[in-house]
């Protein structure tokens, strides 16, 4: 019997993919273990294994198809003994698909009757456009059909469903007419000149970014806590830590001793190291610090795993190698899943203070300004020291004022006197 071949989920939050190049050919023999296909989330590239023996009968979704829904059908394969005629009467499983009454509002879910017959015609296949379509009759006037995909679309711009003609099967509406749509609004409100500008479609990755920060911004109720801490101290012992290293081993940052002294200020400050439930609060037991790392087209969040026992040289190499996969699309999804608590390093840039959004589900983030002389006052002396500001946003949902600000104090007095984060 054929076996299906589903999108697979790669992450705990992926629920959709692009399907970015084909490995394997229609006709081929595949194996167990063979990379077929390679498909690219919000967060890398990964490659997709074969897990039965037999050929690869039909390819469902074509390389460059972006937005495919987990779980759905890219692919069947035919096992030894079958041939191309087996396919004629084959059906991938039913697929639950949602339409939305434009009168009422109300979502309705509908079972495609047939999804995929392999040996259909192109109109009927699932996936046409990428993006979920299947042959979906209208039933009545007062509804109308709409894949998934173009009513999130026509949600995110409230547009009037009614409006808008399908070109989908049987008048379906689809996202090729959401966009056509709001191409022609735009056309009507715009006066700037289409060659003034270039336009960049946006990747599953900046989607993601887009989707998960507006969510932290509407939905978490941010507070901030703002500290100068003196740095001169934490400088010298970096330095003379760096000036033990034989041949440059290791070269310990200023970033890295900020990782450690974060994660020992979460474990003398546990009310801090939390996150939001929904219905509680979840207290974790390790200290996993997630970095944020720029990328060319976004930002991605590799973590430092119970970063509260290991020493500074383990996560100055860690961290140097985490942010060199991330840059080339070669984390994993344990690499840059999960965190406790987030530190964004803008330092480097000039940048003298910032206020980070949150990254969900956590309950913190701390944003680390740039290191310059300042004038301070020291035992009732002016005196100059070379200073950052350390800016915390956080979950107010699951961390109070007074618990926010035992933890900066904590993190200060470690940046300031850094052999505390040492013992």
């Amino acid at each position: 019997m054929p076996i299906t071949i589903l999108m697979p989920s790669l992450s705990p939050t992926m629920t959709e993919g692009s399907l970015a190049k084909w490995l394997k050919k229609e006709g081929e023999n595949v194996s167990p273990g063979d990379i077929i296909a390679e498909i690219e989330t919000d967060k890398a590239t990964m490659e997709i294994e074969a897990i039965d023996e037999g050929k690869l009968g039909k390819i469902l979704v074509p390389e460059g198809s972006d937005e495919i829904p987990v779980n759905s059908p890219i692919a069947i394969i035919i096992e030894e003994g079958e041939d191309e005629e087996t396919l004629e009467n084959f059906k991938t499983p039913e697929i639950s698909m949602k339409t939305t009454n434009v009168n009422t509002g109300v979502e309705h879910e509908e079972k495609s009757k047939e999804v995929v017959n392999a040996g259909l015609a192109e109109d009927e296949s699932y996936l046409a456009n990428g993006e979920g379509e299947t042959n979906l009759p209208v039933v009545d006037e007062g509804r109308v059909f709409v894949s998934p995909l173009a009513r999130r679309l026509a949600e995110k711009q409230s547009l009037d469903l009614s409006l808008i003609r399908g070109t989908g099967p049987n008048g379906r509406i689809i996202k090729s007419d959401i966009e056509a749509f709001s191409n022609r609004n735009l056309s009507f409100k715009s006066n700037v000149d289409e060659d003034s500008y270039d336009y960049v479609p946006a990747d599953n990755m900046r989607k993601t970014i887009a989707k998960r920060l507006t969510e932290s911004k509407r939905d978490v109720p941010h507070f901030y806590l703002k500290a100068d801490c003196l740095i001169d101290e934490l400088i010298t012992v970096r330095d003379q830590l760096n000036a033990r290293s034989n041949n440059e081993a290791y070269k310990i940052s200023i970033n890295d001793m900020m990782i450690k002294a974060c994660a020992v200020a979460l474990m003398e400050v546990p009310n801090a190291n939390v996150s939001w439930d929904g219905d509680g609060i979840k207290l974790y037991k390790t200290v996993d610090i997630s970095i944020a790392v720029a990328l060319d087209n976004g930002l991605i969040t590799p973590v430092i795993r119970d970063a509260n026992e290991k020493g500074l040289r383990m996560i100055s190499e860690e961290t140097k190698l985490l942010i060199n996969k991330a840059r080339n699309g070669q984390l994993t999804p344990e690499e840059y899943n999960g965190g406790s608590f987030t530190i964004s390093n803008l330092g480097m840039f000039g940048v003298k203070e910032f206020n980070a959004v949150i990254n969900p589900p956590q309950g913190g983030i701390v944003a680390i300004g740039a290191a310059e002389k300042r004038p301070v006052v020291k035992n009732n002396v002016l005196d100059v020291a070379t200073v950052i500001t350390c800016t915390m946003s956080l979950d107010h949902r699951a961390i109070d004022g007074a618990v926010g600000a035992q933890f900066l104090e904590t993190l200060k007095s470690l940046i300031e006197n850094p052999m505390g984060m040492l013992l």
